[in-house]
């Protein structure tokens, strides 16, 4: 069966994510049956990586704050996490998938797929934001 997706549930809980008056930093879609639907939501990166279980797949737009010395400035990611016990069919079908996702989540400065927790550290993906990101100051900081 074809996957779909639940576009108006998923475009409300991106829009939480980007809201500046939320504290909603995180957002997950997961399936259900053939169905991506928004999963949970939060403000703590940790509780984020807790939802990226070895036996699912799921998708996660992420709020990281970046910058240098300078200025500090909000740059997004879009997070596929593929669980190392995902069958090889599931986890084909997951770049296909992501298509549908992306009709959704359409502003991010990079995209990542991970199925190892080590790439999901925090330092790691804001470094990766933060190159994404063009101009870095911190070198003519004294």
């Amino acid at each position: 069966m074809a996957t779909k997706i639940d576009k108006e549930a998923c475009r409300e809980a991106y829009n939480l994510v980007r809201d500046d008056g939320t504290d909603v930093n995180w957002v997950t879609f997961k399936y259900d049956g053939p169905t991506i639907v928004p999963g949970h939501h939060g403000a703590d990166y940790e509780e984020f990586i807790r939802q990226c279980t070895d036996d699912i797949r799921l998708f996660g737009f992420v709020r990281f704050t970046t910058g240098d010395a300078m200025s500090k400035r909000v740059k997004f990611a879009l997070i596929t996490w593929i669980g190392e016990n995902v069958s090889g069919l599931q986890r084909a079908k997951t770049g296909t998938d992501k298509t549908l996702v992306k009709e959704v989540v359409q502003n991010f400065a990079k995209e990542f797929v991970i199925s190892d927790h080590k790439e999901l550290d925090e330092d790691y993906i804001k470094s990766e934001l933060k190159k994404a990101g063009g101009a870095n100051y911190d070198a003519q900081a004294e």
